[in-house]
């Protein structure tokens, strides 16, 4: 007589008590025990693959904002260095007016004066809100990467390689060089 108890479910199946069957074996039915092994390592291998791709999308997601942010930074370059001329020209205006008229001027000439010169302030401020900034070298060490030497000035009180006259002012853009300061170098003097 069949026990009450067991419903269909909870019956022990008769060949799961006689263990493997040779005859399944044979027949390709695989090993329970091969198969979960087979099915953990399957699971490994895709959680490896899945840190990989998150990874590989976080190095993205910096690579691109880095790309935007220089994007923004350097992106005003080539209207920036264009510019430098306007503020090259503006500087050589004002410098242009000789002290003797400047101190005998009339009104209009001194307004004309502080105009100029105003107008060069607010446009190299300008320059600045975009990362425009210019280099002063004069008293530092010559570097190549910032300045471009036109000449050399002998002088046997400062280190070897000062720059000692800026010829034409250097632009950056943030790390960037626009324009290299052009400048004079002291030559002769101790080496720094």
């Amino acid at each position: 007589m069949a026990d009450p108890n067991l419903n269909e479910s909870n019956r022990i199946d008769p060949q799961m008590e006689a263990g493997p069957d040779p005859a399944a074996e044979a027949a390709g039915d695989p090993d329970p025990f091969l198969v979960l092994q087979k099915l953990q390592q399957e699971n490994v291998d895709l959680k490896d693959k899945h840190l990989r791709v998150l990874a590989d999308m976080e190095n993205l997601r910096r690579r691109t904002e880095k790309e935007v942010a220089d994007a923004k930074l350097y992106g005003v370059a080539s209207f920036a260095r264009d510019m430098l001329t306007f503020a090259d020209n503006l500087r050589r205006m004002v410098e242009n007016v000789p002290p003797e008229l400047r101190a005998n001027a009339s009104a209009g000439v001194a307004t004309l004066v502080e105009g100029l010169e105003l107008t060069e302030r607010d446009f190299l401020s300008r320059l600045a809100r975009y990362g425009v900034k210019k280099l002063e070298p004069q008293g530092t060490k010559f570097d190549a990467n910032k300045h471009e030497a036109l000449f050399e000035v002998p002088d046997e009180t400062l280190p070897n390689g000062t720059i000692v006259q800026v010829v034409e002012d250097g632009y950056a853009i943030g790390e960037r060089v626009l324009r290299p300061a052009k400048v004079g170098i002291s030559r002769g003097g101790p080496k720094a």
